[in-house]
């Protein structure tokens, strides 16, 4: 192997020092967007397998199908930016990383497959350390518990058994924050980070943040500060995260298919929420959604065609109806203005929470607002009717999208 010089300090940058040279069996990093949290933690890993002798590692996400656009190009990322792809075999089928020189090996699981995580094997040397990214998504800690005793027994003097935990830190009522945050023992290394310390941002990045911070301080304090998340006056307790057929939900008899989208631009993102709705059972399955910022209309209506929904009626914001014509001129010929009205989001709130609200892993924004979509207070601390105006942009668009099933005729099955 020829010789490699890089300054890591101009790689990873400044502000995870102590999560680096840390040795404890548990490294739990907590952090907003954009806090570099995933992008060190793979090139850590990248890094000290090539130089740490029968090191092996196991990535795990609840849902093993959402590895190969997140943790596993996370770690391709990774060796392309220390210039030693001559070196790394990546596969798809099954995904796995192999370092070329020595076998050692980068497997990645998922929860959701229990017989793939009780029958981890490596061919050569030592399975050492796992990596939780999104580890916010482990509800179980039953689960974690498995995993981490997979990560035993005797092992050189040259390697330190190790699992690292990533994520960001939505709701204080996760056992995360109990057992890594609140009292963490001796072998725990926890830490909390944010975008600040991240100098790879653009200015416009930093504009984002800035723009959250003056408009949005709750969504600020946990997007961009990295704190958690409040647990007190949520508005929505009738939901769970869970993967399902969408195709078998389809065949369901009274089944209605409902979109709604939410305009935004620069500050707030523009939203899409796609949701079928059981008339029958009152459940929503939420299956689909898009959250950016920036989006011009042309570029909304080709989000549409391109994820096939350019026939679906679409109910959306009917406080711009220049951009819902100019959309329907583009060949989104069903979209149509939210009726709204006097009381419309409470209204709204209170027909949803008539429903069980099944959410699909994927939908991580619909996730997230769900986790933080509370009611405002008053002076003296008491919830009041009025919802915060944070972390509804998806949940908006769902309640254009359900609109006209909140209304006339519709109202009956809900007796």
């Amino acid at each position: 192997m020829s010789d490699i010089v890089l300054d890591i300090n101009d790689i990873v940058g400044k502000g995870y020092k102590d999560f680096w040279t840390t040795k404890k069996r548990y490294r739990i990093v907590k952090g907003s967007r954009g806090s570099k949290k995933s992008c060190t933690t793979a090139i850590w890993y990248i890094l000290h397998m090539m130089s740490t002798p029968d090191a092996n590692l196991l990535v795990v996400r609840k849902n093993y199908n959402t590895h190969k656009d997140s943790t596993f190009s996370q770690l391709k990322w990774a060796i392309n930016r220390l210039q030693v792809s001559q070196y790394w075999d990546t596969r798809v089928s099954p995904l796995t990383i192999t370092y070329l020189p020595t076998g050692q090996k980068i497997l990645f699981r998922g929860l959701d497959d229990p017989q793939s995580i009780t029958s981890i094997t490596v061919e050569k040397g030592y399975l050492c350390w796992a990596w939780f990214e999104e580890f916010f998504q482990i509800n179980s800690e039953d689960d974690f518990n498995k995993i981490d005793m997979s990560i035993r027994g005797k092992t050189p003097p040259h390697i330190t058994k190790q699992i690292t935990g990533t994520l960001n830190p939505w709701n204080e009522r996760h056992w995360i924050k109990s057992r890594f945050f609140d009292a963490p023992d001796a072998d725990t290394f926890s830490k909390t980070t944010n975008y600040l310390c991240n100098e790879f941002l653009g200015a416009d990045d930093i504009g984002l943040f800035e723009n959250m911070r003056e408009r949005y301080p709750r969504r600020y304090k946990v997007e961009g500060l990295g704190d958690w998340g409040i647990s007190e006056g949520l508005i929505f307790d009738n939901w769970k995260e869970r993967e399902f057929d969408v195709d078998e939900i389809r065949k369901t008899p009274g089944i209605k298919s409902c979109f709604g989208l939410d305009f935004g631009y620069t500050a707030d993102p523009t939203s899409l929420s796609c949701s079928l709705v059981d008339t029958v059972e009152k459940i929503i399955y939420i299956f689909d959604e898009h959250y950016e910022h920036g989006m011009k209309n042309n570029q909304i209506a080709d989000m549409l065609k391109y994820k096939g929904y350019a026939k679906e009626k679409i109910t959306a914001d009917c406080a711009e109806p220049k951009s819902i014509d100019e959309i329907k001129g583009l060949g989104i010929y069903r979209i149509i203005g939210a009726a709204k009205g006097k009381d419309s989001v409470v209204n709204g709130i209170q027909f949803i929470q008539q429903f069980q609200v099944i959410i699909h892993p994927k939908c991580k924004n619909a996730i997230i607002e769900f986790n933080n979509y509370a009611w405002d207070t008053d002076k003296e601390g008491r919830a009041t009717n009025k919802p915060i105006d944070e972390f509804n942009h998806f949940i908006d668009a769902l309640r254009y999208s359900v609109e006209g099933l909140n209304k006339g005729t519709w109202q009956d099955w809900l007796k």
